[in-house]
Order: C-alpha cells, then sequence, then structure tokens
C-alpha cells in the first residue's frame, strides 16, 4: 500500500512542472504545449482563418513571442452533453527551451473560450529535447 502511495505521488510530482529529460548531446530539454481550438459556434463553423490570425496576432503571438506553429485540424469530441460531434479546428504548438508559461498558457485558453463562445480549449503540455 505505501509502495502503491508512494508511486502515485512521484506520479503526481511530475505533473507540477516539466521535468528534465535526459537529451542527446547537442540537444536542450525544454517543453512543448498543443493547444486545440475548435472552431464551430454552435453546430456551424463561426471561427474563420481571418478571425483565428487575428486572435493569434491579438493572444497568442504578444504572450509567446518566441513562435509558433499553427496546423489545420479536424477533430472529434463528446461535449458536456455527451454528444460526439466533428469539428475543423486549429492546434497550435508552442515550444520552449524550458518550462512554458502556465499562466499565459490559461489567459490564452480563458480568451478563445470567452471570444469565440468555446465550451473547452485541449492543452498538452510534454517535456521534450530539442535541436536546431
Amino acid at each position: 500500500m505505501r509502495a502503491a502511495a508512494a508511486a502515485i505521488a512521484l506520479v503526481l510530482a511530475g505533473c507540477a512542472g516539466a521535468p528534465p529529460v535526459a537529451c542527446a548531446p547537442g540537444e536542450t530539454s525544454g517543453e512543448v504545449a498543443q493547444l486545440f481550438f475548435g472552431r464551430n459556434i454552435g453546430d456551424e463553423v463561426g471561427v474563420s482563418e481571418a478571425d483565428f490570425e487575428a486572435f493569434l496576432d491579438a493572444e497568442v503571438t504578444p504572450r509567446f513571442p518566441e513562435g509558433l506553429t499553427q496546423v489545420p485540424a479536424a477533430g472529434r469530441w463528446r461535449g458536456g452533453d455527451g454528444q460526439v460531434r466533428r469539428e475543423p479546428s486549429f492546434l497550435v504548438v508552442l515550444a520552449s527551451d524550458g518550462a512554458l508559461d502556465r499562466r499565459a498558457l490559461g489567459e490564452v485558453r480563458d480568451a478563445y473560450r470567452r471570444r469565440f463562445s468555446q465550451e473547452a480549449v485541449l492543452q498538452l503540455t510534454t517535456p521534450v529535447c530539442m535541436a536546431f
């Protein structure tokens, strides 16, 4: 029982921040966040590419001026009402050679939810090895 509790504590401690990863020579440890932004408002596409570009310019780039990658995506997810929906989306990838600013990530998610009437914005954050 104590061993299981210790294992759970170690796993949860790893979620508190990006632990350094063992990188190969020439690589740097860092962190990547992927943010998934749905484009539907209600049952129809309501966030145009121009709307999203304006959102990136106003909300994301000022908080993460090092750069980002934007990828069109097609998602499926189960909403709070239990219905599975297909939805065109945008995936934004942010990388840092240190820990990403969690407060800024939350501000971006909140701004998108408010601006485009979204139920959620998915964020995945992962420690990585990077090389340029």
